[in-house]
């Protein structure tokens, strides 16, 4: 800034943030958004590698589940990041000791014999038979047993490169799972089983992250054998019609998507050296139609609600649904923070990564 004459305030007047903004930045008590930091690495003409150190040991941890046909992209992930910073001002309102590391998996994979045993374990933990059917309420539980902070966003419907994001905070062990409610019920719970996964493995990064989250999240819903009885079922039928209605019936009894039960069924029959169940390709419109008759989570939770023009619920309404229903000690913990530090609605904007009108809202109804 020196050598091309600029000061604090002219740095701030180009980038259209305040002059406080500015000196903390350069005081290291806050860090700018990426955009703001992309525009400040053009300013002074320096490369982004030049103004960040990417081998920060306590960097966070983000994993994402992805809307479909979506790429994760790099300023997806320093916008999760970004929200991972915000959140450390949190941890120290947390209900639990965050230095006692919860148990997770020492060693998880994709292998079918070990993903049967370990969801078999976790059913037990949770009080669950073989083949008894997985509830949200069985989920939320876990996660709180693990000490996961689970943040129920409204974040639309399609508008979105993710509808989950899990943030892991290496330097406090704490960990937050945003989930978005404005999801088709069927999925919903199964992105919930995938964040649980990732709870369970924060050893795991990457593409091998996912793909152990999302075989987990299956093998949980639909357990080998609840996958041995359908096979038997789906062998016997005469048609492909007559298969998709049974997988539809199935589905709608474990509130999941039947192309989840559809790849158990074939994952169980390559275990066993089985001929595989064929679909042809009408399955996959069915499986969209059948998944479009149900509400999103977030009808069912707010329907008794009065809503706005965009359909959504008070700034009460939500905090008070989301907080029962998810049993989620974050708004608590925001709460706390805003009053204690006398933050105002930018921070609820970043940290819940909403527009800033509803944060607004949200910002009064806390404080």
């Amino acid at each position: 800034m020196q050598e091309a004459g600029l000061t604090q305030t002219a740095v701030a007047d180009a980038l259209g943030v305040t002059k406080e903004a500015v000196s903390q930045w350069l005081s290291s008590k806050s860090f700018p958004r990426p955009n703001k930091l992309l525009q400040f690495g053009k300013l002074l003409n320096l490369p982004f590698d030049d103004l960040v150190i990417k081998e920060d040991p306590y960097a966070p941890k983000v994993a994402f589940r992805k809307m479909r046909g979506t790429k994760t992209k790099d300023h997806h992930i320093e916008k999760a990041q970004e929200i991972g910073r915000f959140l450390r001002h949190l941890v120290p309102y947390l209900p639990f000791d965050t230095f006692e590391m919860p148990p997770v998996l020492k060693s998880p994979s994709c292998d079918y014999d070990y993903l049967r045993a370990v969801t078999k374990k976790v059913r037990e933990d949770i009080n669950l038979g073989p083949v008894e059917c997985v509830d949200f309420t069985h989920l939320i539980r876990r996660f709180s047993e693990l000490q996961a902070v689970v943040v129920p966003v409204m974040w639309g419907a399609k508008q979105r490169h993710e509808n989950a994001v899990h943030i892991h905070l290496p330097d406090s062990g704490s960990t937050w799972v945003y989930l978005n409610l404005d999801t088709n019920i069927h999925d919903f719970k199964f992105w919930m089983a995938h964040e649980l996964g990732h709870c369970l493995s924060p050893s795991l990064e990457g593409d091998e992250a996912e793909d152990f989250a999302d075989a987990f999240a299956a093998s949980l819903l639909y357990p080998h054998e609840l996958a041995a009885q359908a096979y038997e079922i789906l062998a016997r039928k005469p048609s492909t019609a007559a298969k998709i209605n049974t997988l539809k019936q199935m589905a709608e009894q474990q509130v999941i998507s039947p192309n989840t039960i559809f790849q158990q069924v074939n994952k169980y029959a390559n275990h066993l050296s089985k001929p595989e169940i064929e679909m042809g390709r009408s399955f996959f419109g069915a499986v969209t139609k059948f998944n479009q008759q149900f509400l999103s989570l977030s009808e069912a939770l707010f329907g008794g609600s009065e809503l706005d023009e965009h359909g959504k619920p008070s700034a009460h309404d939500y905090i008070e649904k989301a907080e029962s229903a998810f049993e989620t000690p974050f708004f608590n913990l925001l709460r706390k923070y805003l009053k204690e530090h006398d933050k105002g609605p930018g921070y609820v904007h970043t940290v819940l990564d909403m527009p800033l009108l509803d944060a607004r809202s949200i910002h009064a109804e806390l404080t």
